[in-house]
């Protein structure tokens, strides 16, 4: 079982002997996830640390999502609800690359790859995703990519 699975599953049992309902709740639906995500395809299998860190990402980003959309509705305090679920969730993830680091990051492959253009942008990303590896979201590296090319 991966280290990462591990810990959420100790985890989750600290916060029910604790009582604490919002970590609770939110690690429960994590492992829910994983085990769907380990059962899904043609065999089952047991996930890495870094497809358990991809569901991750995906629940964290679900709650980000989630939360935009309450606030939008009216409803601050689901909205509230979402966005502390997503911090727990974040808690188990990679710390985020700050958009100074990001931009320096991707100025390099640029040079790197010896990209002119929008044209070569699916290049360049391929190249940042590699580096990055889940430390920015898909659609910051895009936004950076595009600027420093366009």
């Amino acid at each position: 079982m991966s280290d990462l699975k591990e810990q959420l599953r100790a985890d989750l049992t600290t916060a029910m002997k604790s009582r604490d309902e919002l970590r609770t709740a939110t690690l429960r639906m994590v492992l829910a996830a994983v085990s769907a995500e380990e059962v899904a395809g043609k065999e089952a299998r047991e996930l890495s640390d870094d497809e358990v860190q991809a569901v991750l990402r995906r629940e964290a980003k679900k709650r980000r999502e989630a939360a935009d959309a309450f606030a939008t509705a009216g409803r601050t305090e689901q909205a509230d609800r979402e966005r502390a679920e997503g911090d727990v969730v974040a808690a188990y993830l990679p710390a985020q690359l700050e958009d100074a680091d990001l931009a320096a990051l991707v100025a390099d492959v640029v040079t790197r790859t010896g990209a002119s253009g929008m044209k070569d942008m699916g290049r360049v990303m391929g190249a940042v995703q590699e580096e990055v590896a889940g430390r920015a979201e898909g659609g910051r590296v895009a936004a950076e990519v595009r600027r420093q090319l366009g």
